[in-house]
């Protein structure tokens, strides 16, 4: 026999046990897909995730209290920076266009009969600008707003929604704490940003937020959760990192090891890439289990096919053929039945992916090296556990066979 006839006798062998040959490929189909679709499950979520980091821009630099050891294993964070901090790095760092600072509490936040928890922000006009936001109705506050410390509100699009409905909320007094402010603007709806939601959320002047909610709880100033600086260009980034460090150095008479940390987006995107790929890379693992199960059941049917065709075996032996036939026959089967496992499994996997992607914030990730892995490993299970049977029935001794059956 050659090549071509192995070929054809193993699809109407196959063929003819219709059910339990889709039984067989059941497992591989289920192995292939898993695989596929966690890997461009993870994918999209990274892709996401990236796409919400660079939504922040790309000369964004975030510096926070404390230095990393320091965040790593105290739950208090320190209150070693300072609204005097941002405002000199603003003045005096010229790759710096604008400094954001926050301080962030949750508060409730009635109007009428209507009440939500949410972040108050505590910040400074520079917030639209450096954080890239616009306003939709009124105006955000200004330079005299923070220097008077006023009672004014600027509500982020869904809270606004949330609260005043269709109604104009400009001109409006609510309560936020056991203080009343006025509503002077809200801003255009953004979307939540690697988890900060600026749209359910109530933006004040910093100052007043120091003097009514929070307090002053440094003897240097308003403390400060943060402060978010915005370079002038991308390639500004590292020089501006570079003098935001040295400066604050100085303010803070820093000889040793820095009480702060400065954080760009090609950190955070380096991390989230990391974590991501692990998770991806664990996921695949996981259902690459189910490749290694659907590899056992195709050997478990093969060896049962054996017995069952014994007779047959012995004689095809015994008009000629030899244990390389059979051998080939038997290892043929096995690769059909996990290669077109493979195949549905891709389909199949392929079509999770784009339904998640449909139905998700995750974009549809297809990778072309995952599915190519996918399918030759199935083949590959299938010729190393085909070999055992195939082995089994070409050594069959073609009299022994004949008188078993």
């Amino acid at each position: 026999m050659n090549f071509l006839e192995s070929i054809q006798m193993a699809g109407k062998t196959l063929l003819s046990n219709k059910l339990r040959s889709a039984l067989t490929m059941l497992g591989i189909v289920i192995g292939n897909a898993s695989v596929i679709a966690m890997i461009g499950i993870g994918e999209g979520g990274q892709k996401y995730v990236n796409k919400q980091l660079e939504s922040l821009g790309p000369n964004v630099l975030f510096v926070l209290p404390g230095n990393r050891e320091t965040q790593r294993i105290s739950f208090e964070v320190p209150k070693n920076l300072v609204l005097q901090d941002a405002e000199a790095i603003a003045s005096q760092v010229p790759t710096v266009v604008g400094v954001a600072p926050e301080l962030n509490r949750r508060q409730v936040v009635v109007y009428r009969n209507r009440n939500t928890d949410v972040n108050i922000i505590g910040t400074t006009p520079s917030f639209l600008s450096v954080r890239d936001f616009e306003t939709d109705k009124g105006r955000f506050f200004s330079e005299v707003d923070i220097k008077r410390s006023n009672q004014v509100v600027v509500l982020g699009g869904d809270l606004a929604e949330k609260l005043f409905g269709n109604s104009n909320a400009i001109g409006q007094q609510l309560r936020i704490g056991n203080t009343s402010f006025q509503v002077i603007g809200t801003l255009i709806a953004k979307g939540s940003s690697v988890g900060a939601d600026y749209d359910d959320a109530a933006l004040i002047p910093i100052t007043t937020s120091a003097n009514r909610l929070v307090g002053k709880n440094s003897p240097y100033g308003i403390a400060l959760d943060y402060f978010v600086a915005a370079a002038r260009d991308s390639e500004s980034v590292d020089a501006a990192e570079f003098q935001i460090t040295n400066l604050l150095r100085l303010r803070h008479k820093i000889n040793g090891e820095d009480d702060f940390t400065i954080r760009s987006q090609k950190d955070a995107l380096q991390t989230v890439g990391q974590i991501t790929g692990a998770l991806t890379i664990m996921l695949a693992a996981i259902a690459g289990i189910s490749l290694f199960v659907g590899g056992i059941g195709i050997m478990n049917i093969m060896l049962v096919s054996v017995t069952e065709r014994t007779q047959e075996i012995g004689l095809r032996k015994a008009i000629g053929a030899t244990e390389q036939d059979i051998l080939l026959q038997f290892i043929i089967e096995a690769v059909i039945v996990s290669a077109a496992g493979g195949l549905v499994g891709t389909a199949v996997g392929v079509s999770g992916i784009l339904l998640v992607g449909a139905l998700t914030p995750l974009e549809a990730a297809l990778s072309p090296t995952a599915i190519t892995m996918a399918v030759g490993v199935s083949g590959g299970i299938g010729l190393f556990f085909g070999v055992v049977p195939a082995r089994r029935a070409a050594k069959l001794d073609p009299i022994v066979a004949l008188r078993s059956a």
